[in-house]
């Protein structure tokens, strides 16, 4: 059975982590120290590499494959997998930082620097509230619904409970399209025309709707559609 005591200490992935660091690694290599141990006859560096190459070298894809289909893999069992997840979701949670704590929301790029790691991966739509103060930091994000998109399920009490309950200046209404496509449906633009309209009604304006893509997304307020 292949084992990575086999290799030179040098080229130990883990050896090299403490000496170099994770940047040094490659993605494989990471992946399989997730692994732990070898087994089926390769090192895990081999099997989380056949893993990799299985999701088209991408770890977005990766990241969205169910369970069942990790553990059909050869050399991925349920731990193995399990491990995957979780640390697929840190990433996406770590990369979701790069908004820090008070920092304001000027933009539509802004707004997708925060919502894009979460949003991006998913194969279901879900569409959020960034409830903002006076100075435009976010208060809260409040996921209205999850699954397809219609007005029976954005309905502007929804919407604007929970902005009433933070004294809201301000809503950015973000969505995902799990196509990678963001440009807006006719029920994204209905569902934003009455959110709109409510908006107006209790003095709580909405300032944007972005709807993320993969690695793009679409500003309703720059493309003139609010």
């Amino acid at each position: 059975m292949a084992s990575v005591l086999d290799l030179p200490p040098s080229d130990r992935p883990r050896e090299r982590l403490r000496a170099l660091g994770a940047t040094a690694l490659t993605t494989s290599e990471l992946l399989g120290l997730l692994f732990g141990v070898a087994s089926t006859g390769q090192t895990a560096t081999e099997t989380a590499a056949d893993v990799l190459h299985r999701a088209g070298g991408s770890l977005r894809r990766l990241g969205q494959m169910p369970l069942a289909r990790l553990t059909a893999f050869h050399g991925v069992g349920e731990v193995r997998a399990l491990a995957m997840h979780a640390a697929l979701e840190l990433g996406r949670r770590l990369a979701a930082e790069g908004v820090e704590d008070g920092e304001p929301m000027r933009g539509p790029r802004d707004v997708w620097r925060f919502y894009a790691p979460r949003l991006e991966g998913l194969t279901v739509e879900e569409f959020h509230v960034a409830i903002l103060d006076s100075q435009h930091r976010l208060e809260r994000d409040v996921l209205v619904s999850r699954g397809i998109l219609n007005s029976s399920l954005v309905h502007p009490r929804e919407v604007f409970r929970e902005a009433i309950a933070e004294r809201a200046a301000s809503l950015v209404l973000v969505h995902n399209h799990p196509s990678g496509d963001p440009t807006p449906s006719v029920d994204d633009r209905a569902i934003t025309a009455q959110l709109v309209a409510a908006g107006r009604l209790l003095d709580i304006p909405i300032q944007d709707h972005l709807v993320i893509g993969r690695g793009r997304f679409l500003s309703f307020a720059e493309a003139g559609l609010l």
